[in-house]
């Protein structure tokens, strides 16, 4: 793979409406947009996922753009490479900042399906047609988050995550059951509990959820094993699961029966695979995550989702769902609550030239 040049956008635009949990409100959003051009001008796209501040992750839009221009794109221009799965061992030299890692890999995986005339979704062992879509409701209020799931429902969506605190869980799980007794419903906690909240959280076995996600700290393998014994509600790991050796100790320790992988928080393909292959020996289900991203991450979670074991809706909605106008194109849709696969080559989306030019904050070109 001889890279010619790679251009980095810096974007931001405006949620259609804040994204609430219990650690703050998403209004507006930045990330990276990394191209990957190679010698005959075909191009492959990432997206850097990190927030303008470390409120979720330690790493920034900020701190992304300058691993990725003082250190990682100087690696690869010194590096020659084969295959896209030589990249994530050759990042080995750079500790974390797995969302730089993952959106310059990212690119590089679509850049080499496009080589190939391949879309990506096939080059990496997908299996699927379609993919079962899954919404994630976030509101300050019970009743509009309720609201918010009937927009969601109504929409087809197969799967429906809510946010939930010590503060507003039982409540609103109860309100939701209430107008859906049916409905695939999971909580997402974002770490807003600890051990002291066990029995609050053994109340919220009443509901048939699927599973609460991340309830205990964002890095914690071991409590959630305490708390996986005290109920009967599968526990999935989201924050605490950055690597396959992260993902080995929960398994074995049985803190959880979910992993949301996450390309960006992984580091990528090679990283986030190597976790799918384990988890599916050990009948450890796993599903796609997401992080209120643009388009070419949602096309990169589409193709992930395509492989075997991801049979679990991810948090993979239409384009519409956050913005007014995405910048990919065509746009990720969803009928009747399913997603159909590109058959195009790479991801199966082009960047929209006008809309990207719109949002973008800096854009900057790197020659070997």
């Amino acid at each position: 793979m001889k890279i010619d040049r790679i251009i980095l956008h810096v974007i931001k635009m405006n949620l259609k409406k804040p994204f609430s949990t219990h650690l703050g409100t998403v209004q507006e959003r930045e990330g990276i947009i990394v191209e990957v051009i190679d010698e005959n001008g075909l191009r492959g796209f990432g997206e850097g996922v990190a927030f303008t501040t470390p409120w979720y992750t330690e790493e920034t839009v900020g701190t992304s753009l300058h691993i990725l221009k003082e250190v990682l794109i100087p690696l690869l221009h010194r590096t020659s490479i084969s295959h896209p799965k030589e990249v994530f061992p050759m990042f080995s030299v750079v500790r974390r900042n797995n969302m730089a890692k993952a959106a310059l890999e990212c690119a590089l995986w679509d850049l080499y399906a496009k080589q190939l005339d391949q879309p990506l979704w096939k080059v990496i062992g997908g299996k699927r047609e379609t993919i079962a879509a899954g919404a994630v409701a976030g509101a300050p209020s019970v009743l509009e988050t309720i609201r918010q799931v009937h927009g969601f429902v109504k929409d087809g969506y197969e799967r429906i995550k809510v946010k939930i605190s010590p503060e507003m869980d039982y409540e609103l799980i109860k309100g939701i059951r209430k107008e859906f007794p049916q409905l695939r419903l999971m909580a997402d906690a974002n770490s807003a509990y600890t051990l002291s909240d066990i029995e609050q959280l053994k109340k919220l076995d009443d509901f048939g959820l699927e599973m609460i996600e991340q309830p205990l700290g964002i890095d914690d393998i071991y409590e959630h094993s305490l708390l996986q014994k005290e109920m009967k509600t599968d526990i999935c790991l989201d924050e605490s699961i950055t690597s396959l050796h992260d993902a080995k100790s929960a398994i074995a320790l049985g803190s959880c029966r979910f992993i949301n992988i996450k390309l960006g928080r992984v580091g990528g393909y090679v990283p986030a695979v190597s976790i799918h292959d384990l988890s599916e020996r050990e009948g450890v289900r796993v599903w796609c995550g997401g992080m209120i991203e643009f388009g070419v991450s949602r096309a990169h979670n589409i193709a992930l989702s395509t492989l075997d074991g991801f049979d679990f809706p991810g948090d993979i909605s239409a384009s519409s769902r956050y913005w007014e106008e995405d910048i990919i194109e065509p746009a990720i849709s969803v009928v009747n609550g399913r997603i159909s696969m590109p058959q195009g080559p790479g991801i199966g989306v082009e960047l929209n030239r006008r809309r990207l030019q719109q949002v973008s904050l800096f854009t900057q070109e790197y020659s070997k």
